[in-house]
Protein backbone atom coordinates (compact mmCIF):
# COMPACT_ATOMS: atom_id res chain seq x y z
CA UNK A 1 0.00 0.00 0.00
CA UNK A 2 2.83 2.40 0.94
CA UNK A 3 4.62 1.69 -2.34
CA UNK A 4 1.48 2.56 -4.27
CA UNK A 5 1.20 5.87 -2.43
CA UNK A 6 4.80 6.74 -3.32
CA UNK A 7 4.16 5.75 -6.94
CA UNK A 8 1.08 8.01 -7.04
CA UNK A 9 3.03 10.93 -5.59
CA UNK A 10 5.82 10.59 -8.15
CA UNK A 11 3.32 10.67 -11.02
CA UNK A 12 2.54 14.31 -10.16
CA UNK A 13 6.18 15.32 -9.67
CA UNK A 14 8.05 15.70 -12.94
CA UNK A 15 10.58 17.85 -14.74
CA UNK A 16 8.19 20.84 -14.68
CA UNK A 17 8.16 20.68 -10.87
CA UNK A 18 11.94 20.78 -10.75
CA UNK A 19 12.24 23.60 -13.29
CA UNK A 20 9.70 25.87 -11.57
CA UNK A 21 11.16 25.11 -8.13
CA UNK A 22 14.68 25.94 -9.31
CA UNK A 23 13.56 29.21 -10.93
CA UNK A 24 11.56 30.12 -7.83
CA UNK A 25 14.52 29.59 -5.51
CA UNK A 26 16.81 31.47 -7.89
CA UNK A 27 14.35 34.37 -8.14
CA UNK A 28 14.08 34.57 -4.36
CA UNK A 29 17.87 34.52 -3.94
CA UNK A 30 18.45 37.25 -6.54
CA UNK A 31 15.72 39.46 -5.05
CA UNK A 32 17.22 39.04 -1.57
CA UNK A 33 20.72 39.91 -2.78
CA UNK A 34 19.44 42.98 -4.63
CA UNK A 35 17.20 43.92 -1.70
CA UNK A 36 14.11 43.79 -3.90
CA UNK A 37 11.44 42.97 -1.33
CA UNK A 38 7.69 43.40 -1.22
CA UNK A 39 4.66 42.26 0.76
CA UNK A 40 2.19 40.82 -1.72
CA UNK A 41 -1.25 39.75 -0.44
CA UNK A 42 -1.51 36.00 0.25
CA UNK A 43 -5.15 35.86 -0.91
CA UNK A 44 -3.94 36.62 -4.46
CA UNK A 45 -2.74 33.02 -4.68
CA UNK A 46 -6.18 31.65 -3.89
CA UNK A 47 -8.11 34.03 -6.13
CA UNK A 48 -5.81 34.03 -9.16
CA UNK A 49 -4.54 30.43 -9.12
CA UNK A 50 -5.96 27.93 -6.65
CA UNK A 51 -9.64 28.57 -7.35
CA UNK A 52 -9.33 28.26 -11.18
CA UNK A 53 -7.13 25.14 -10.86
CA UNK A 54 -9.50 23.44 -8.40
CA UNK A 55 -12.41 24.27 -10.71
CA UNK A 56 -10.51 22.73 -13.64
CA UNK A 57 -9.71 19.59 -11.63
CA UNK A 58 -13.38 19.22 -10.66
CA UNK A 59 -14.46 19.67 -14.26
CA UNK A 60 -11.90 17.14 -15.53
CA UNK A 61 -12.92 14.63 -12.85
CA UNK A 62 -16.58 14.90 -13.88
CA UNK A 63 -15.58 14.26 -17.50
CA UNK A 64 -13.68 11.15 -16.42
CA UNK A 65 -16.71 9.89 -14.49
CA UNK A 66 -18.91 10.47 -17.54
CA UNK A 67 -16.39 8.59 -19.70
CA UNK A 68 -16.59 5.62 -17.30
CA UNK A 69 -20.37 5.68 -17.42
CA UNK A 70 -20.46 5.69 -21.23
CA UNK A 71 -17.87 2.89 -21.42
CA UNK A 72 -20.02 0.89 -19.02
CA UNK A 73 -23.06 1.56 -21.22
CA UNK A 74 -21.12 0.28 -24.22
CA UNK A 75 -20.15 -2.92 -22.39
CA UNK A 76 -23.68 -3.50 -21.11
CA UNK A 77 -25.36 -3.10 -24.49
CA UNK A 78 -22.68 -5.23 -26.19
CA UNK A 79 -23.40 -8.03 -23.73
CA UNK A 80 -27.18 -7.66 -24.21
CA UNK A 81 -26.72 -7.73 -27.99
CA UNK A 82 -24.59 -10.87 -27.76
CA UNK A 83 -27.10 -12.71 -25.56
CA UNK A 84 -29.91 -11.78 -27.96
CA UNK A 85 -28.01 -13.05 -30.99
CA UNK A 86 -27.05 -16.21 -29.12
CA UNK A 87 -30.44 -17.13 -27.61
CA UNK A 88 -33.18 -15.66 -29.83
CA UNK A 89 -32.56 -17.51 -33.14
CA UNK A 90 -34.47 -20.79 -33.39
CA UNK A 91 -31.81 -22.11 -35.74
CA UNK A 92 -28.64 -22.50 -33.68
CA UNK A 93 -26.58 -23.71 -36.62
CA UNK A 94 -24.98 -20.33 -37.33
CA UNK A 95 -21.97 -18.30 -36.19
CA UNK A 96 -23.53 -14.86 -35.73
CA UNK A 97 -22.67 -14.60 -31.99
CA UNK A 98 -18.98 -15.30 -32.72
CA UNK A 99 -18.95 -12.76 -35.52
CA UNK A 100 -20.50 -10.24 -33.14
CA UNK A 101 -17.69 -10.85 -30.66
CA UNK A 102 -15.11 -10.21 -33.37
CA UNK A 103 -16.80 -6.94 -34.36
CA UNK A 104 -17.07 -5.70 -30.77
CA UNK A 105 -13.42 -6.57 -30.19
CA UNK A 106 -12.41 -4.61 -33.29
CA UNK A 107 -14.53 -1.61 -32.26
CA UNK A 108 -12.95 -1.45 -28.79
CA UNK A 109 -9.41 -1.94 -30.11
CA UNK A 110 -9.87 0.72 -32.78
CA UNK A 111 -11.46 3.05 -30.24
CA UNK A 112 -8.40 2.71 -28.02
CA UNK A 113 -6.14 3.50 -30.98
CA UNK A 114 -8.43 6.38 -32.00
CA UNK A 115 -8.05 8.05 -28.61
CA UNK A 116 -4.26 7.82 -28.92
CA UNK A 117 -4.21 9.41 -32.40
CA UNK A 118 -1.79 12.32 -32.68
CA UNK A 119 -3.13 14.11 -35.76
CA UNK A 120 -6.47 14.90 -37.35
CA UNK A 121 -5.93 12.77 -40.46
CA UNK A 122 -5.19 9.65 -38.41
CA UNK A 123 -8.15 10.39 -36.14
CA UNK A 124 -10.54 10.72 -39.09
CA UNK A 125 -9.24 7.50 -40.64
CA UNK A 126 -9.69 5.47 -37.44
CA UNK A 127 -13.11 6.98 -36.82
CA UNK A 128 -14.24 5.92 -40.30
CA UNK A 129 -13.02 2.36 -39.62
CA UNK A 130 -15.04 2.20 -36.40
CA UNK A 131 -18.24 3.31 -38.10
CA UNK A 132 -17.61 0.66 -40.75
CA UNK A 133 -17.53 -1.92 -37.95
CA UNK A 134 -20.88 -0.61 -36.70
CA UNK A 135 -22.20 -0.97 -40.24
CA UNK A 136 -21.14 -4.62 -40.26
CA UNK A 137 -22.93 -5.12 -36.94
CA UNK A 138 -26.08 -3.68 -38.50
CA UNK A 139 -25.81 -6.22 -41.32
CA UNK A 140 -25.56 -9.00 -38.72
CA UNK A 141 -28.92 -8.04 -37.25
CA UNK A 142 -30.54 -8.38 -40.69
CA UNK A 143 -29.13 -11.90 -41.03
CA UNK A 144 -30.96 -12.93 -37.88
CA UNK A 145 -34.23 -13.04 -39.83
CA UNK A 146 -32.88 -16.03 -41.74
CA UNK A 147 -32.55 -17.96 -38.48
CA UNK A 148 -36.03 -17.53 -37.01
CA UNK A 149 -35.75 -14.16 -35.25
CA UNK A 150 -38.93 -12.11 -35.57
CA UNK A 151 -38.91 -8.56 -36.93
CA UNK A 152 -39.87 -7.11 -33.53
CA UNK A 153 -36.89 -8.85 -31.90
CA UNK A 154 -34.59 -7.66 -34.69
CA UNK A 155 -35.84 -4.14 -34.00
CA UNK A 156 -34.95 -4.59 -30.31
CA UNK A 157 -31.42 -5.69 -31.22
CA UNK A 158 -31.12 -2.64 -33.48
CA UNK A 159 -31.92 -0.51 -30.44
CA UNK A 160 -28.99 -2.13 -28.61
CA UNK A 161 -26.80 -1.27 -31.60
CA UNK A 162 -28.05 2.30 -31.55
CA UNK A 163 -27.08 2.60 -27.88
CA UNK A 164 -23.64 1.16 -28.65
CA UNK A 165 -23.10 3.91 -31.22
CA UNK A 166 -24.36 6.59 -28.83
CA UNK A 167 -22.02 5.36 -26.05
CA UNK A 168 -19.07 5.43 -28.46
CA UNK A 169 -19.98 8.90 -29.72
CA UNK A 170 -20.25 10.23 -26.15
CA UNK A 171 -16.77 8.91 -25.34
CA UNK A 172 -15.45 10.48 -28.53
CA UNK A 173 -16.96 13.86 -27.62
CA UNK A 174 -15.40 13.65 -24.15
CA UNK A 175 -12.03 12.94 -25.78
CA UNK A 176 -12.32 15.84 -28.24
CA UNK A 177 -13.85 18.57 -26.07
CA UNK A 178 -12.14 19.21 -22.77
CA UNK A 179 -11.83 21.86 -20.08
CA UNK A 180 -12.08 25.40 -21.59
CA UNK A 181 -8.80 26.10 -23.38
CA UNK A 182 -8.61 29.72 -22.23
CA UNK A 183 -9.04 28.70 -18.58
CA UNK A 184 -6.31 26.07 -18.90
CA UNK A 185 -3.97 28.59 -20.59
CA UNK A 186 -4.66 31.18 -17.88
CA UNK A 187 -4.02 28.66 -15.10
CA UNK A 188 -0.79 27.36 -16.61
CA UNK A 189 0.66 30.85 -17.15
CA UNK A 190 0.08 31.88 -13.55
CA UNK A 191 1.09 28.51 -12.08
CA UNK A 192 4.50 28.62 -13.76
CA UNK A 193 5.09 32.36 -13.37
CA UNK A 194 3.71 32.93 -9.87
CA UNK A 195 6.52 31.28 -7.85
CA UNK A 196 9.02 33.28 -9.92
CA UNK A 197 7.39 36.73 -9.82
CA UNK A 198 6.74 36.26 -6.11
CA UNK A 199 10.52 36.32 -5.57
CA UNK A 200 10.37 39.75 -3.80
CA UNK A 201 7.69 38.40 -1.45
CA UNK A 202 9.72 35.32 -0.55
CA UNK A 203 12.86 37.44 -0.15
CA UNK A 204 10.95 39.67 2.26
CA UNK A 205 10.22 36.69 4.52
CA UNK A 206 13.83 35.43 4.70
CA UNK A 207 14.54 37.17 8.00
CA UNK A 208 11.57 35.51 9.70
CA UNK A 209 12.97 31.98 9.20
CA UNK A 210 15.86 30.17 10.82
CA UNK A 211 19.02 29.57 8.82
CA UNK A 212 18.69 27.15 5.90
CA UNK A 213 14.87 27.34 6.06
CA UNK A 214 14.46 30.54 4.05
CA UNK A 215 13.81 28.63 0.83
CA UNK A 216 11.06 26.44 2.26
CA UNK A 217 8.24 28.73 1.12
CA UNK A 218 9.27 29.12 -2.55
CA UNK A 219 9.87 25.35 -2.75
CA UNK A 220 6.50 24.53 -1.18
CA UNK A 221 4.60 26.99 -3.36
CA UNK A 222 6.23 25.58 -6.48
CA UNK A 223 5.60 21.96 -5.55
CA UNK A 224 1.97 22.55 -4.59
CA UNK A 225 0.99 24.61 -7.63
CA UNK A 226 2.77 22.50 -10.26
CA UNK A 227 1.49 19.28 -8.65
CA UNK A 228 -2.08 20.57 -8.86
CA UNK A 229 -1.52 21.34 -12.53
CA UNK A 230 -0.12 17.85 -13.13
CA UNK A 231 -3.15 16.29 -11.44
CA UNK A 232 -5.42 18.27 -13.74
CA UNK A 233 -3.38 17.19 -16.78
CA UNK A 234 -3.75 13.51 -15.88
CA UNK A 235 -7.52 13.86 -15.45
CA UNK A 236 -7.84 16.01 -18.56
CA UNK A 237 -6.96 13.09 -20.86
CA UNK A 238 -8.93 10.12 -19.46
CA UNK A 239 -8.02 7.78 -22.35
CA UNK A 240 -4.28 8.41 -22.79
CA UNK A 241 -3.19 5.55 -20.46
CA UNK A 242 -0.70 7.81 -18.67
CA UNK A 243 -2.23 8.70 -15.29
CA UNK A 244 -3.34 6.24 -12.61
CA UNK A 245 -6.95 7.43 -12.89
CA UNK A 246 -7.25 6.84 -16.64
CA UNK A 247 -10.16 4.99 -18.24
CA UNK A 248 -8.80 1.70 -19.61
CA UNK A 249 -10.39 0.28 -22.76
CA UNK A 250 -9.66 -3.45 -22.45
CA UNK A 251 -11.15 -5.17 -25.50
CA UNK A 252 -9.91 -8.63 -24.55
CA UNK A 253 -11.42 -8.47 -21.07
CA UNK A 254 -14.79 -7.43 -22.53
CA UNK A 255 -14.83 -10.24 -25.09
CA UNK A 256 -13.94 -12.83 -22.41
CA UNK A 257 -17.25 -11.98 -20.72
CA UNK A 258 -19.22 -12.90 -23.83
CA UNK A 259 -19.74 -16.63 -23.38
Amino acid sequence: MNMRIFKSVFTIINYKTLIVTTLSVLSSYICFQLKLTAQFPDMLVGIAIVFPVVFSIGSAFNRRENALRHLSDFHGHAVAMYYAMRDWPTDKNQNIPERLKQRVFQILEKTRVLFHSRNQAEFASKEEEIYQEFSELSKLTIELREYGVQSGEVSRINQYLSKLIIAFDNMKIIHQYRTPITLRAYSKVFIYLFPIIYGPYFANTFRTYAAHLEYVMPILYSFILVSLDNIQDHLEHPFDSVGEDDVIIDAENTINKLK
